[in-house]
This record gives structure tokens, sequence and C-alpha cells, in this order.
């Protein structure tokens, strides 16, 4: 029987500011192996005995930067198969679109491995164990969970309440003093978002308890683009119709409201990396109980953390005692130990406000290579550019702005109205408001350039694009 992981790349790691953007959710946080999160979650899945292929779910606007996260790791050449969504809908419509299309691609008794792209484990053999277990009981047509034994009152995780395998119930995130109760009971574990099922078992509880969610999302399947090959499916989910679909999670749409649920206890070393706490748990402390990454000077620092990602700048902390201190180009976090799960509020306000901070860090990622932001000012904004080898920009044209390129290494092919030119490095070129313009690196190597944006409005929704050739790189 065909075993497909589903891995759940979404989210915007709104505890994890301000690493985590909208741009650059949690998943692609690279730990100190420097390895992301979605790295490791794709390597636990092709570890997997009999796995073929790894379907992801994420954002449309993540998808190249998850190819280019799986290239990295993907040594045995799996089939890296895609569902793109216009944005996010919770995990329910997320599972319930890849039940279906699976179930229509392959056979209705294909199971289903549910994983989050956001977790660590750290005992490889004792997962595989737990999995095999729970294909096995998932065969009999029950929906699986994986159930870890809590260590602490935690309470950031959802719980699992079971008599042997059959689960009694669900619950969402407890009090303390509530956690405490379960974790002496025995009969609880937690939640790990670690699912197994058939297709066909799956859609059959979703028509029982979620049936606005399968016919919503079915309908969103019929209308949307679909790429199919042999162990390859690509579907860029239609966004009209994809509004439609209810935003639930698949434990209060299905998981919570079943009988049919059946948890498999595991000791698998799981941890939800959801905050900064469980970013420190991580890394090693010294003799006072401070964890520092970067460039970080202490004195009388008890207890704390400390991370420096902006390159030749120097952290000093002097009597400080169980803080969050985190640093980057363009933000900086500064936190009480007992306020980390309120790290979300920043982010909240930030999104309220429409800074960009919550969205795009200053180098962003893009399919044809990267951008930085060096200095932004009033009508202008100054950019470094790297375009990989082949590689092309939209076809667009700026209604607000002008821009003047420098080619500071490689050749650069320039489309602008309706010539067409090369400029060599050293060389520059101008670009008015209104004019169609396209970057392009026929070359081998590199393209790097200084891009000078000046005008009355510098938002990155000033675009018109009217090509993308997004496939040639």
């Amino acid at each position: 029987m065909k075993l497909i992981p589903v891995i759940l790349c979404g989210g915007s790691g709104s505890r994890l500011w301000p690493i985590s953007r909208e741009h650059h959710p949690k998943p692609f946080l690279r730990l100190d192996d420097n390895q992301s999160l979605l790295q490791k979650a794709f390597i636990r899945a092709a570890s997997l005995p009999g796995v073929e292929e790894i379907l992801t779910i994420t954002n449309r606007e993540l998808f190249f930067k998850t190819q280019d996260d799986y290239v990295e790791v993907n040594s045995q050449n799996l089939a890296t198969s895609f569902i793109l969504e216009p944005f996010g809908r919770n995990t329910a419509a997320a599972i319930t679109a890849a039940a279906l299309k699976i179930a229509s691609a392959y056979t209705p008794d294909t199971q289903l491995l549910i994983l989050a792209a956001d977790h660590i484990i750290t005992n490889q053999a004792a997962f595989e164990q737990a999995v095999e277990s729970a294909r096995e009981l998932a065969a009999t047509g029950r929906l699986v969970a994986l159930g870890t034994q809590p260590t602490a009152p935690e309470t950031g995780y959802g719980y699992i309440e079971a008599k042997d395998n059959q689960v009694l119930r669900f619950i969402e995130k407890p009090s303390k003093e509530t956690a405490e109760h379960y974790i002496s009971s025995g009969h609880f574990y937690w939640n790990t978002g670690i699912f197994c099922f058939s297709a066909n078992t799956f859609i059959e509880e979703a028509k029982k308890h979620c049936p606005d969610v399968l016919n919503t999302v079915n309908t969103c399947l019929t209308h949307s683009r679909h790429s199919n090959g042999k162990h390859f499916i690509q579907i860029e989910l239609d966004k009209k119709h994809f509004m439609a679909v209810p935003d639930i999670s698949i434990d209060y749409a299905v998981m919570e409201r079943s009988s049919n649920v059946a948890v498999v206890p595991c000791d698998i070393g799981w941890r939800d990396i959801g905050s900064w706490p469980a970013i420190e748990s991580l890394e090693n402390k010294d003799a006072h109980g401070n964890t520092t990454s970067g460039e970080v000077i202490l004195h009388s620092v008890k207890n704390s953390y400390i991370r420096s990602n902006t390159k030749g700048r120097v952290i000093g902390v002097v009597g400080m005692e169980d803080v969050f201190i985190v640093d980057t180009p363009d933000a900086l976090l500064v936190a009480k130990r007992s306020y980390a799960q309120d790290v979300k509020n920043i982010y909240i306000d930030l999104k309220n406000r429409g800074h960009e901070t919550h969205k795009f860090h200053r180098t962003v990622t893009r399919p044809w290579g990267f951008y930085t932001v060096l200095e932004k000012g009033d009508g202008f904004n100054i950019k470094q550019i790297l375009v990989k080898p082949k590689c092309s920009l939209s076809l667009q044209m700026h209604h607000h702005r002008s821009e003047h390129w420098i080619v500071v290494h490689g050749m650069a092919q320039v489309t602008r109205s309706d010539e067409e030119f090369l400029v060599a490095t050293n060389e520059s070129t101008y670009i008015s408001a209104g004019q169609k313009h396209r970057l392009t690196n026929p070359g081998v190597i590199d393209l790097i350039l200084i891009e000078i944006q000046s005008g009355e409005y510098l938002g990155e929704d000033d675009i018109v694009r009217f090509e993308d050739n997004y496939g040639r790189c």
C-alpha cells in the first residue's frame, strides 16, 4: 500500500518574529547545523521505507523558496509534488485538498502521512516505528494520530486523552493547572499534529463532519490549474473558489468530531518549534544559563537568549536576566522570558499598521535570485540585486518610480520598451517610470547589480507584470 507524506509548510510564525516573516516563515529558519526546519521535515519523510514521492502544501509565494530548500537535501531524487495556496486557509482545507487529489491520482486506499514543516523529531528510529504502527491502524479504516508522552505541563500544546489506542477526546491548549493534572493522570498525550489515514477514510469522515469543507475544496480543485505527470502533481488553487473554503483546523473539522480516531503513543523526541523558548531549548547554554549567537558581549547576564543576525554589528548586554534579544538588520526584539508567547502581538501590530517588517526581511528571495535593501529614504531606495544564471525577472512596468541599474558583476541583458541590449560590468542603464522592462542574466555566472529607485512612491506593489519566465531558471 502506497504511502505519501504530506508536508504542511505554512503559517506566519508570529511568535518567532523578527526572524520569521510572512514571506520567510519559521519552516525556513536555519538551525545551528544550517538545515532549515523544512529540510529536516523532508529528510524525515524521505527516510521512511518505500516513500517515492513527497507532497508539499504551501503558499504560492513560497514555492521557489521551498524548491530551493529541497534541492539541497533531496539526494534520493524523490518526486516532489505541490499544492499551492493563494493564501492561508488553515489545515482542514490543505489536508482535504491533498486527500482528494491523491485519491484521484492514485488509489483511494493510498495512505497519507501528515507532517508539519516546523517540528523537530530527534529519534528517527522511533518515529519510523510509530509510523509503521499508525499505518497498520490506518489500513483498518481508522484516522490515526501520533501522541507523545508529555514531559512538562506545557500550555502551548494540544492534548489527547486516550484509553489504550482509542482517542476519547482532543483538548486545546489548557491552563498550567489543568496540564499538570493531565500529566499526573497518565492518560493524556501531547498532540503532535502528525496524522495517518487512507485518502478514502478521510474523505468519508469529512463527508460526515465537515461536508462544507469537502465540497468547497472539491469545487476549488475543479477550477484550479493542474499539472500532472507520472508520480507528479502540481496544483495552483484558484483564488476565487478558495475564498469560499471555511477557515478551520483539521482538529476542529474532523479529528475532534469523529469517533473513528486512534492514537499511537510514541517517544520520538518531538518538539513544536513555535516560540523563542523552543528555539533556545535546541541550543547549548553557558555556565550562567545564557545562549548566544553572533557577535555578542555579556556582562552580569543570566538565563537569557541573545541572537544577532546582523553581520558586523556587536550586541552588548549588561545586567539583564531572563530576556530574549533577537537582532536583525531591520528589526530588534527585546522581551522578558515570561512574555515570550506575546511576541505575536508585535507581529500583529506591525501587520495592522501595514509595516513591511511583518512581511519581508531586507533580503528577499525570489525565483530568479534575491535582492537586499541597502538604504531607504524619502524618495529613494537602493538595492543590491542578484540574478542567477539563465534567469529572468518579469516583463514589468512601474507607474511611480524610475530605476537606475549599475552592473557590478556579470552581464545583464536588458529589455526596455522595444529595444534589447547588453550592459557589462561597470556600465549602467536607466529605466524611466511607465517603461516596460525586463532584466535577464544570459551568462553562466551570477549577475549582481545596484538598483537605485527614485520617485514619489516606492512600494513593492507598484508593479504591473506582463509576463513571467521563472520556469527558465
